[in-house]
């Protein structure tokens, strides 16, 4: 079996976004993601230890960790 795994690295905000709702537009997934994050109790705290800050395009490979951890892989 050749499965696909998640590669955590640099994602674009966007893009990153997309892979946990490809079924919608880039805005409207980067909402949502925004949403979730912004909802966490944990993973905004997190994130902000690690430089995140409102209106960031690019999640560093750490982001992305916390955001895993925090929702699982997309």
């Amino acid at each position: 079996m050749n499965e696909e795994t998640f590669k955590v690295r640099a994602y674009g905000y966007g893009e990153l976004a997309q892979l946990y709702c490809p079924h919608v537009t880039k805005k409207s997934a980067s909402a949502q993601l925004r949403r979730w994050i912004n909802e966490s109790e944990t993973a905004l705290p997190r994130l902000e230890k690690l430089g995140y800050k409102s209106g960031i395009r690019l999640f560093t490979p750490a982001h992305v960790r916390v955001i895993i951890d925090e929702f699982g892989e997309p």
